[in-house]
């Protein structure tokens, strides 16, 4: 009978050479897809030109008290694949609107960034022909909306909401 006595296996240099090049071949390749992924989904751009910005800014300001100094309040409502604006004043009577524009927001993804243009509901609630509708369904997640809406004003009465979408509907 021929037996033959094997050797056990050594651990290597070569094998600890292919251990390291293997380890660090991963987490070179685990970072540079994470990279690539961050920076195709959000570019991390605010605003264009800072400096310009900064100057707007008390403007921009002076324009939120003034509107804020209206007393206006606005309702919004999503369900049901419908997107739903109006306008109270004060006095809780509706203001009349010209037009509705919003834009859904996306806070990482500017690719799922979305306008869309309301128009005048004909099935509003009684005593109110100012609300403004259109059929959108944003996905489910969390949604910054942008709402302009023409008051017959100098500028447009801006509304900016963060909001969350669960179900298709306004949490």
């Amino acid at each position: 009978m021929n037996t033959h006595a094997r050797k056990p296996r050594e651990f290597t240099g070569r094998h600890m050479l292919i251990s390291i090049l293997a380890f660090f071949g991963v987490v070179i390749g685990v970072n540079v897809t994470m990279a690539t992924l961050a920076r195709k989904s959000w570019t991390g751009l605010v605003v264009e030109n800072t400096y310009v910005a900064s100057q707007q800014f008390n403007e921009e300001a002076r324009k939120g008290r003034a509107q804020a100094a209206l007393g206006w309040t606005g309702k919004l409502t999503i369900a049901s694949g419908d997107v739903r604006y109006s306008l109270v004043d004060a006095r809780g009577k509706p203001v009349p609107l010209h037009g509705v524009r919003m834009l859904f927001r996306h806070p990482a993804y500017e690719a799922e960034d979305e306008a869309v243009t309301l128009a005048a509901a004909a099935d509003g609630p009684p005593g109110n022909t100012q609300e403004f509708a259109a059929r959108h369904t944003p996905k489910d997640g969390v949604w910054i909306i942008e709402i302009d809406a023409d008051a017959g004003l100098a500028a447009p009465f801006r509304d900016v909401r963060r909001i969350m979408i669960s179900k298709g509907a306004m949490q």
